[in-house]
C-alpha cells in the first residue's frame, strides 16, 4: 500500500450481518389513492422532521446553498451516490464532511492522487508469518459513508476499484467477496475536467452515481457570512450528529416505501425514452438512470413531508441525475458553442417541456 493518502475518522468493521434498525411502529396512511402499506417503519412527518435537523446541521457550515444540501441529503436517503463537481475551494469537500458528521456513522476519507493505487480503496491481503496464512487488511471504502475527495486526480485504474463497490456494495480481492457496511454511500468531489492534472471518468463510473451536483460561487452576504464565521476556527469543529445509524436505516426504509404511481413511472421512462432518440445527445440515459430517478423522487416526497410522488418531484431531479449520464453529439456542442453541462441542462429542459405530464397522478395527489 502507498503513502498515507487515506484518512479514517471512523473505523468500519467487516462484517457481513449488520445490526438491524431501531424502527418506529407503521404509520396509518390515511390517504385512499396510496396503498396501505405506502409508508413502512418511520413515519414520512418524523423523517421530514429529522431531515430537517439534517439539512439546519449541514446549512450552518454551508452557507447560501440550500439546493446543493438538499439535493445531497436527498442521495443519501435515496441509498444514492454523489457527486459533486466544481472548481477548486467553492465548498465541496466541506459539503461531504458536513453530511456525514450530521450521521452518526462509520465515515472514512481518501484523497484521490495519482500515485494512489486500488488496493489503497478496497483492501489489500497480507501475509501474517505467526499464523502462516493471508489476512484481509480492509481499505477504507469499508465505512458507511466514504468520502472521495478530487476522485478524477487518480488514475483511471485506481478509479474502477469504486465500480464493484458502488454498483453491488461489496469487494472481491484475490477471489473472496466481501460485503460493505450498510447503509453505504460514495460522496466524491471532482474538479472540472478541463483543469490540468484530472482523468476523466468513464461513462460507466459516472452512470454509478445517483446524482451530479454544483456548488457555484456563494452570493456576497453568505461569502462575508463565511469570512465572519471561519475568522477563528473551523465550523465543522462546532457541529455534532443529529441522526443515529439506526435513525437513518428506519429513515432510508421510510423513503423506499413511498408511493410513485404507474403515471409517474411512465413519466419518468418517457423522458428517458426521449434523451436516447434526441438528435442534440450521442448517449441517452440508461435504465439504471431511470431506476434512480425514481428512487431519488421518492426521497424528495419524504423530505417534504409526503408518502406519495409528484411529476413536480422528477422534474426537479431530472437534471441532476441525468445530467452527468448524457453525451451531447460534436454536432450540437459546435453548433451551440457552449460547454457540455449547460448545453446538456438546456436538452433537459426541452425534453422536459415537451413531455405530458400524468395528470391523473396529480388530481389524485
Amino acid at each position: 500500500m502507498t503513502g498515507l493518502p487515506i484518512e479514517i475518522t471512523t473505523t468500519a468493521e467487516n462484517t457481513a450481518a449488520q445490526s438491524k434498525a431501531t424502527e418506529t411502529p407503521t404509520a396509518q396512511s390515511k390517504r385512499a389513492a396510496a396503498p396501505a402499506d405506502a409508508v413502512a417503519g418511520m413515519p414520512v412527518h418524523e423523517l421530514a422532521s429529522l431531515a430537517a435537523q439534517i439539512m439546519a446541521n449541514v446549512e450552518s457550515v454551508i452557507d447560501g446553498k440550500h439546493t446543493a444540501v438538499r439535493t445531497a441529503l436527498t442521495v443519501l436517503l435515496a441509498e444514492g451516490h454523489l457527486l459533486i463537481e466544481d472548481v477548486p475551494g467553492v465548498g465541496k469537500t466541506m459539503l461531504a464532511k458536513a453530511l456525514a458528521a450530521s450521521v452518526d456513522a462509520s465515515v472514512s476519507r481518501i484523497q484521490f492522487t495519482p500515485d494512489l493505487l486500488p488496493s489503497d480503496v478496497t483492501g489489500v491481503s497480507i501475509f501474517n508469518q505467526a499464523e502462516r496464512r493471508f489476512e484481509f487488511k480492509p481499505g477504507a471504502v469499508f465505512a458507511n459513508i466514504v468520502i472521495g475527495d478530487e476522485i478524477n486526480r487518480a488514475s483511471p485504474k485506481t478509479q474502477s476499484a469504486l465500480l464493484e463497490c458502488m454498483e453491488e456494495r461489496q469487494v472481491t480481492v484475490d477471489g473472496t467477496t466481501y460485503p460493505l457496511a450498510s447503509p453505504f454511500t460514495v460522496v466524491a468531489t471532482q474538479n472540472p475536467i478541463e483543469m490540468e492534472g484530472t482523468y476523466a471518468l468513464p461513462e460507466a463510473q459516472r452512470d454509478r452515481f445517483m446524482a451530479r451536483i454544483s456548488m457555484g460561487y456563494p452570493d456576497p452576504e453568505s461569502e462575508l457570512a463565511m469570512l465572519d464565521a471561519r475568522d477563528t476556527s473551523s465550523p465543522l469543529a462546532r457541529i455534532s450528529a443529529v441522526v443515529t445509524e439506526p435513525q437513518l436505516r428506519a429513515m432510508m426504509q421510510a423513503a423506499r416505501a413511498v408511493y410513485a404511481s404507474a403515471g409517474v413511472k411512465e413519466y419518468a421512462v418517457s423522458i428517458a425514452r426521449a434523451t436516447r432518440d434526441d438528435r442534440d445527445l450521442r448517449l441517452g440515459a440508461s435504465p439504471r438512470a431511470t431506476l434512480q430517478l425514481v428512487r431519488a423522487a421518492k426521497a424528495h416526497a419524504a423530505l417534504h413531508g409526503r408518502d406519495f410522488v409528484l411529476p413536480d418531484d422528477i422534474d426537479e431531479l431530472v437534471v441532476a441525475v441525468f445530467g452527468h449520464r448524457l453525451v451531447p453529439t460534436s454536432r450540437a456542442l459546435g453548433h451551440h458553442h457552449q460547454e457540455s453541462a449547460p448545453l446538456i441542462e438546456e436538452v433537459i429542459r426541452r425534453i422536459v417541456a415537451a413531455t405530458p405530464v400524468p395528470l391523473g397522478s396529480a388530481q389524485r395527489a
